[in-house]
């Protein structure tokens, strides 16, 4: 059974008059384990499609069975419990709290379920360790570099144990070294620790990282392919084709 299914996926959006199609009867399916890098123009979709996936938004027509519960139908509240217990997110602004260190960012979600003080601050310490922050507890988000602010965020995303991370645009805002950095983390999380990442992106060079590349154009999936070669090959390739650009 997959991970993630989208079946026959309608999404319509009504403006002013207007009907706007953001979704086409979109078919998918995403395996426990994978690595999905999602791409297209603005407009395509593909932040649409991340809506429904993060349980943020509601198909119109067709059903999104996460986990093999078909999570369309339910209410508010229940799809807040499934995002709570399923999914991590990671936002291209890092959406850090600027007046918290880094472990009382990462604690947040511990916080809003309810875990007391003395079992937050281990949890979220050894999420920071996970993501080469260890001795950087103490830190406010402006002590930070931008590619460690996003490892905070990597770390809130992971401190609950979520199978699946959710990543939009993550290196938008980070240098290229930056870039590299992070999406190697991401490499390490998903080999080792099996995590289901699905990323957004529009570098094709940060696409390559993934095992699998969906393209979205006009709302429907237009092409879905798995990487060839390693992964090593595919990167060195991308980035040396974006650097002679």
């Amino acid at each position: 059974m997959a991970l993630v299914e989208v079946q026959e996926v309608v999404k319509i959006y009504d403006v002013g008059e207007i009907q706007v199609k953001a979704l086409d009867r979109v078919s998918l399916a995403i395996e426990k384990g994978e690595f999905v890098a999602i791409m297209g123009p603005s407009g395509s979709g593909k932040s649409t499609f991340m809506n429904l996936l993060g349980c943020l938004d509601k198909p119109t027509t067709g059903h999104y069975l996460l986990d093999g519960q078909d999570v369309g139908g339910l209410d508010r509240d229940a799809l807040a419990e499934i995002r709570n217990r399923k999914l991590g997110f990671v936002f291209q602004g890092f959406n850090l709290l600027p007046r918290a260190t880094a472990l009382e960012n990462v604690e947040l979600p511990l916080l809003y379920d309810g875990v007391q003080p003395r079992g937050r601050a281990p949890l979220a310490a050894a999420a920071l360790k996970n993501v080469g922050l260890a001795g950087r507890e103490s830190h406010h988000p402006n002590q930070l570099s931008g590619g460690e602010q996003q490892r905070v965020a990597i770390a809130r995303a992971l401190v609950k144990g979520a199978p699946i991370i959710l990543a939009d645009e993550p290196t938008g805002n980070l240098d290229t070294k930056m870039s590299v950095e992070i999406m190697e983390l991401f490499v390490k999380l998903n080999e080792e620790s099996h995590i289901t990442l699905v990323l957004v992106t529009h570098e094709p060079d940060i696409a390559a990282y993934a095992g699998r590349t969906i393209r979205f154009r006009d709302g429907r999936v237009v092409s879905d392919e798995k990487a060839v070669g390693t992964r090593t090959e595919r990167t060195t390739a991308a980035w040396a084709k974006e650097v002679s650009r």
